[in-house]
């Protein structure tokens, strides 16, 4: 063994999710910026998952797929640990949706949660 740590990242990019933040990342108010998810208080379920492009910090959990970099704070990543980040392009329903394995109860929206 070489000593190297195979450390699974926290959140999971599909090639769709990648490929759409990519061409956000594009946008020249988002240049030089990183893809951010994490969670906050609110929501129908008392939390809610969320998404922006943002400065890495000290503390940040930074992981890359597909070409795309991607921060989680240490508080989100107890919360979202194990998640995927999906996009669709349809009409009805898309947009990024996260599918997380630890929430106790989820809302019917799909965008927040009960920890």
């Amino acid at each position: 063994m070489d000593g190297a740590t195979t450390i699974e990242p926290v959140v999971t990019l599909t090639e769709s999710a990648a490929g759409e933040v990519k061409a956000l990342l594009e946008k020249g108010e988002n240049e030089g910026k990183t893809l951010r998810v994490f969670v906050e208080q609110g929501g129908c379920s008392g939390m809610q998952y969320s998404m922006l492009f943002d400065e890495k910090r000290p503390d940040d959990l930074a992981t890359e797929m597909h070409g795309v970099s991607v921060l989680v704070d240490p508080f989100s990543a107890k919360f979202i640990r194990g998640a995927v980040v999906d996009f669709s392009d349809d009409l009805t329903a898309g947009g990024f949706k996260i599918s997380n394995p630890q929430p106790r109860q989820s809302c019917g929206c799909g965008k927040s949660f009960t920890a």
